[in-house]
């Protein structure tokens, strides 16, 4: 799905008076064009490119307090930063990368100790844990990550929820077949359908959902949780996304 295009106001509520011309590249060209086209390169590379260049020039002052915050919001994690400036201080210099973590801890303070919880979470499991699922993000509550496994064949994802994030109620539609399965990874999820009380996993659970059949599925409240989901063949196939499982719905099915 691609990603809508960039509104940038930096350059003219800054430079508007004293240098328009300049103003309107920055804000219309280079973010409103050359950040925009996402068909391309994502923004998530993108961040790292920009990132790179500007390091590598030794530029520590608000410009890259700036894209590291954009870079975060594109995905790219505490760990990864961490391990990208490494990176780059062998090729552009250990003080210049000094001075880059110095604003990058800034930037990731609050984050700390959930990526730490997510990297000891992916330690756990041989499929990768994938990139934040913006595509999906408002048919849940919470944040997960989907990782592509195959697409051919029988198409497989791997979904990772942080702990307390669950999806929508939605139905799997199809005239024939149809429907999905999921199998447990890691950490311990919930499953319920409609009307039926929820349902454990835990790693090598498998679940096989009709299609026809309100269901919703996620992680417990107090751990991450992952699991492979498979779209099974069938005709005229399609998915539903209904309302989102309330606070009380949820707390019910975290009851033991």
């Amino acid at each position: 799905m691609a990603q809508k295009k960039i509104t940038q106001t930096a350059g003219r509520t800054q430079l508007g008076e004293f240098a328009p011309e300049f103003a309107r590249l920055n804000d219309d060209i280079l973010f409103g064009e050359v950040w925009s086209r996402n068909d391309l390169l994502s923004l998530r590379d993108r961040s790292l490119v920009t990132l790179t260049s500007l390091i590598s020039q030794g530029i520590t002052d608000s410009s890259l307090t700036y894209h590291l915050q954009e870079a975060k919001k594109n995905g790219i994690t505490r760990t990864e930063i961490s391990e990208i400036i490494t990176h780059i201080a062998f090729y552009a210099g250990w003080p210049k990368a000094w001075a880059a973590f110095r604003l990058a801890k800034e930037v990731w303070a609050e984050e700390t100790s959930a990526d730490d919880a997510k990297v000891r979470f992916q330690q756990e499991m041989i499929f990768p844990i994938g990139e934040p699922n913006t595509a999906y993000a408002k048919y849940f509550k919470g944040n997960s990550y989907l990782a592509h496994i195959s697409n051919e064949q029988v198409p497989i994802a791997n979904v990772t929820f942080e702990p307390g994030c669950r999806n929508n109620w939605h139905i799997h539609y199809a005239t024939k077949g149809g429907g999905q399965m999921l199998i447990g990874v890691a950490g311990r999820g919930l499953y319920q359908e409609w009307g039926k009380p929820a349902r454990e996993i835990l790693p090598g659970t498998v679940i096989h959902i009709p299609a026809g059949v309100k269901h919703w599925h996620g992680a417990a409240a107090d751990s991450w949780f992952a699991h492979l989901a498979f779209e099974i063949e069938g005709e005229n196939t399609s998915n539903e996304w209904l309302e989102s499982v309330t606070d009380a719905e949820y707390e019910k099915a975290n009851e033991k």
